[in-house]
């Protein structure tokens, strides 16, 4: 799985009361979410992701509640993909389980900038700025995890692997 598309760039402790607020935790539709996502940083914001982006970010991305709305959000909106420095343990479980790649690797954030094209490859963790031509490698994505991923999601994949039983 290789995601190609420009870098949207946010910054350390982006919580998920800033990715999705609160008042929208009534809302099921992800069409619906979509037009509020990072609504927290500025109204407007997600417009960015329209064309397809990839989230890059500092540390502790999407610390906070544990809502499934924030990564349900970004997908919905365009992003591709979400690599950061390091994530709330509970934002990566929960993009992972809706399908959005997740991608830690320390330091990413000081090789990028707002704009730039990444080429991640998801399975092997690497990603390159197609701007300086720099290839960082992530932390690994374990294997049934890829394959989550792969599926489309933690619904889809049981299904799948329910089918093949």
């Amino acid at each position: 799985m290789i995601v190609k598309a420009k870098v949207v760039k946010l910054g350390n402790n982006v919580d998920t009361d800033v990715i999705l607020p609160g008042k929208y935790l009534a809302l099921t539709d992800p069409e619906e979410l979509k037009t509020h996502a990072t609504e927290g940083i500025s109204p407007g914001f997600a417009s960015k992701f329209a064309e397809g982006a990839i989230v890059v970010a500092g540390e502790n991305f999407g610390q906070g509640s544990s809502r499934e709305h924030a990564p349900i959000a970004l997908k919905a909106a365009g992003v591709r993909c979400v690599v950061a420095d390091s994530f709330a343990r509970i934002f990566y479980r929960n993009a992972i389980n809706i399908g959005l790649p997740a991608l830690e690797c320390p330091g990413v954030s000081t090789h990028v900038v707002d704009g730039d094209q990444l080429s991640v490859d998801v399975e092997r963790g690497e990603i390159r700025n197609l701007r300086t031509g720099e290839t960082l490698t992530s932390e690994a994505i374990p294997p049934n995890l890829i394959q989550v991923l792969n599926d489309g999601g933690i619904i889809e994949h049981l299904r799948k692997k329910r089918v093949r039983r």
